[in-house]
């Protein structure tokens, strides 16, 4: 069986923590693949507020679209656990880039990596519905 295999960046640039709330967990007592990629969405919301931007400027209808996502899992969340969430950007092109994510939490003093994620993110012009260039100015935080 062929498996999602990620080239995560060494460096990740931002980091947040998010709390396991018990609507994150499904029947198998774990975790949900469905929350994992909300709670990358959360952390990516977070990184993005962190250089000044938001995913949508309501008032110019200019803002991403998720255009690809991949999630490799690599062990358990549970209700309780904080996640470590480091974020890091790579491949930025003309009209869009793609968003690492590496969540980790902390159990009996080990580190254990539960999930590494990519979203390849489109600059989009909401009202038009179409692709827009991504600014030089995001270009130019992104990189930082």
């Amino acid at each position: 069986m062929a498996r999602v295999r990620l080239d995560m960046p060494e460096r990740m640039n931002f980091t947040t923590q998010i709390q396991v709330t018990i609507n994150d967990v499904n029947y198998g007592g774990h975790v949900g693949n469905d929350s994992i990629l909300s709670i990358i969405h959360e952390a990516r919301i977070r990184f993005l507020a962190s250089l000044g931007y938001k995913e949508l400027d309501k008032e110019n209808g200019i803002g991403l679209i998720m255009s690809d996502a991949a999630i490799s899992y690599k062990g358990e969340g549970f209700h309780g656990d904080i996640f470590d969430i480091a974020v890091s950007v790579a491949d930025i092109s003309s009209f869009g880039f793609d968003i690492y994510y590496r969540i980790t939490t902390t159990r009996d003093d080990k580190t254990i990596v539960i999930t590494e994620a990519k979203s390849g993110m489109i600059y989009f012009d909401y009202n038009e519905h179409k692709v827009g260039r991504l600014p030089d100015a995001w270009k130019q935080k992104l990189t930082l």
